[in-house]
């Protein structure tokens, strides 16, 4: 086995990219890993619209991990501009890592990856996430990870009647 690679996703990845992130979110295959949200939703996580949206976009960086040429893991950071109270602030979202590969160090490594493109390129000294309120054990790990809860809640961001709600935590960036 190879060591993970790095690199930025571009259009050509969307097929392979959504593939990975439906795998790791939604459906029975995401029950193989430890942590998902199967049990909570059952639509579809992301579009292809959605993703190459995402890697066309100037203000974020879709970055994937590869190993031996497979896709294993992704996280997008997007650059959210100055607080109008303070510091550059960057948001981390849909990380995911194949289930059968997860609680083996890469969610962490990509988090890292994550951390230096917002410090390094967009500037930014604060990482912002949100989280379904209802995964203690995702927000714990977070936690783990160097994040706190900055103690806001914002409402889900898909319509529908969805009984929980998105926690924010907050890292400063180093």
């Amino acid at each position: 086995m190879t060591d993970t690679q790095f690199r930025t996703a571009t259009l050509a990845d969307v097929l392979a990219l959504r593939a990975l992130v439906e795998r790791a979110y939604r459906g029975d295959s995401a029950r193989f890993g430890w942590t998902h949200e199967a049990d909570l939703l059952d639509d579809e996580r992301t579009s292809n619209a959605d993703l190459a949206r995402a890697v066309a976009d100037p203000g974020a960086r879709v970055i994937l991990a590869e190993r031996d040429g497979a896709l294993i893991g992704t996280v997008t950071v997007s650059d959210q501009g100055m607080d109008r109270d303070g510091p550059a602030r960057a948001y981390l979202g849909m990380l995911c890592v194949d289930p059968a590969l997860q609680a083996g160090g890469l969610g962490r490594a990509l988090i890292a990856q994550a951390e230096a493109v917002a410090r390094d390129t967009f500037g930014a000294r604060i990482m912002e996430m949100t989280v379904i309120d209802r995964r203690a054990e995702l927000i714990a790990w977070y936690q783990r990870c160097g994040y706190a809860l900055s103690g806001e809640t914002r409402a889900f961001p898909v319509p529908g009647d969805h009984p929980f709600a998105m926690v924010v935590l907050e890292r400063v960036l180093t």
